[in-house]
């Protein structure tokens, strides 16, 4: 099993204290440090679960919407997309729970052709506002005849997005294309006239399961 980059710091961290604690434990030879210490192993064994980074193999075309993100589908609207898209689009957010995989992918070929960060809220990312209020990172994808959107967002545990995108560079579908910590929404825009093959409540996994069809 491998795990993100950006888990490191807290995977090293929970092992030293799962170290410390035992050997306090050890040297004291106090119960309450040995129930310290096993509630201290579970929370390091959890952190480490949570920045798991499974390989991915799953259908590939460039007319398909590949899921950028492991969790559920809580909705599939039709929106305006000012920023990229510049018209309409189909909006389909997964949301993330603080037990599912977290590392993002690419959901199509194509060019990283815009970028946007945008500061903000804290609100549970399942909520419909979230999309415009919450902290979050845009990747716009130009696959030709084709744009299609994908946007991290950070829900009330997450406080960190981590992006690897560059403007200018490929986007390859099924790759990673970044993170969210600790519980977080990713929605993604594809043109009006796709065709959606999900639905809400479904549990998508990233890299592997269709989400749209693309017009030919």
């Amino acid at each position: 099993m491998s795990f993100a980059r950006e888990g490191t710091v807290f995977i090293l961290g929970g092992a030293a204290a799962v170290v410390i604690v035992f050997a306090l434990a050890l040297a004291f030879r106090s119960w309450p440090l040995w129930v310290a210490g096993i509630l201290v192993l579970i929370i390091a064994i959890w952190i480490a679960y949570f920045f798991r980074d499974p390989e991915r193999v799953g259908p590939r075309g460039d007319r398909l919407v590949i899921a950028p993100a492991d969790g559920r589908v809580v909705m599939i609207t039709p929106v305006e997309e000012p920023d990229f898209v510049h018209g309409r689009a189909i909006r389909i957010s997964i949301f993330m729970n603080i037990f599912n995989v977290h590392v993002n992918r690419y959901p199509v070929n194509g060019t990283v052709a815009y970028e946007h960060y945008n500061p903000g809220k804290f609100l549970n990312a399942a909520a419909e506002k979230a999309s415009l209020e919450n902290e979050q990172m845009s990747v716009g994808i130009n696959g030709g005849s084709h744009k299609v959107l994908v946007r991290q967002i950070a829900g009330l545990i997450a406080r960190r997005i981590a992006t690897y995108a560059k403007l200018g560079a490929p986007a390859v579908q099924g790759e990673r294309m970044g993170i969210i910590r600790f519980g977080s929404r990713v929605d993604v825009f594809v043109p009006p006239d796709a065709t959606v093959r999900t639905r809400v409540g479904e549990r998508p996994v990233a890299g592997v399961t269709v989400l749209a069809e693309l017009p030919q």
